[in-house]
């Protein structure tokens, strides 16, 4: 599949040192949430809140530059660690979205997971018209929303799979018990380095071929 990223209208301004890195894997075995021992992610935020970790940091003066509230919507990662904090835990989904949601805590890193058998065409960061349809569930129903204009959302030729960065995945791509093929997104912000994103892929990719033995596993920066 082709991956692009791109900020609509020259909006790259406003994360310039904005890096991704897609972990594509075919053949997964995936199945219900286990209480199996996993990734370590209980990380050290040296006594500090999590948003003053300095790349959660630097992710809420992004969001907040792109007119989101990141008080109120928080990314993936800020709000898994804040869970940790609160000794609720994390999340059981099933083991993929386990598995990611851990190496996000473990960085910390916002890291979200599209089962690609889902994704229709070519995947993009843009601003919002405010006319795209975003499939999710309300109240036990599924239904169709649309973001505000001008929200990041992660977007394919379909409809949005992620609001405001990433803040709420869609129901369409999610990673369900029965995906095999999918693409894992990590991306980061300075003062995180290029090596610290490589580092939390490569541990993705160690315990995807820990879960997955036969699993064919690439790694790149989309396009």
């Amino acid at each position: 599949m082709a991956l692009a990223f791109t900020l609509a209208d020259g909006e790259s301004t406003l994360a310039p040192a904005l890096s991704h890195l897609a972990v594509e894997a075919r053949s997964l075995v995936n199945g219900p949430a286990t209480t199996t021992a996993g990734p370590c992610w209980t990380r050290r935020l040296d006594g500090r809140a999590p948003h003053e970790a300095p790349h959660l940091a630097a992710r809420r003066d992004t969001c907040t530059a792109f007119g989101a509230k990141p008080s109120r919507t928080r990314n993936s990662a800020e709000a898994l660690v804040r869970r940790v904090l609160t000794d609720a835990g994390l999340p059981r989904i099933n083991l993929l979205v386990d598995l990611y949601n851990a190496i996000g805590v473990a960085h910390p890193i916002p890291v979200g997971g599209e089962d690609t058998d889902r994704i229709n065409g070519t995947m993009q960061l843009v601003r919002s018209t405010g006319q795209e349809p975003f499939a999710t569930v309300a109240g036990s129903e599924e239904t169709v929303e649309h973001p505000e204009p001008g929200e990041v959302v992660r977007y394919d030729d379909e409809g949005v799979t992620c609001r405001r960065w990433n803040w709420r995945q869609g129901v369409r791509t999610r990673l369900t018990e029965e995906s095999v093929n999918a693409v894992f997104l990590l991306e980061r912000l300075a003062p995180m380095t290029i090596g610290e994103l490589e580092a939390a892929g490569a541990e993705l990719v160690e315990w995807l071929e820990k879960l997955s033995p036969g699993a064919r596993i690439t790694v790149g920066t989309p396009e």
